[in-house]
């Protein structure tokens, strides 16, 4: 896992959130939209972070539309998101 406490800005968290309000209507989504207004008014609360981690993970085929709308959310999470650095 990364250290991504640098990567916190309320302006891409902002500009995340109105992306996918605007563009991405997937109900699967909400719970990642939530999160991300959460850690707006907490940006380094840990536990935000590993629920937005943990939520991104469990997204599956709708990464692709967060990475299409938002593509610097891989900055927001600590998780290697294209699986490259996983332990076999």
């Amino acid at each position: 896992m990364r250290n991504i406490k640098d990567n916190m800005n309320i302006g891409y968290i902002d500009d995340a959130i109105l992306m996918l309000n605007t563009y991405a209507k997937e109900d699967s989504l909400k719970h990642l939209i939530s999160i991300l207004e959460a850690l707006k008014l907490d940006l380094y609360n840990e536990s935000l972070s590993a629920e937005l981690t943990n939520t991104w993970r469990n997204l599956g085929v709708y990464q692709g539309t967060v990475l299409t709308y938002v593509p610097y959310f891989y900055t927001l999470i600590s998780d290697d998101i294209f699986g490259d650095n996983l332990k076999k």
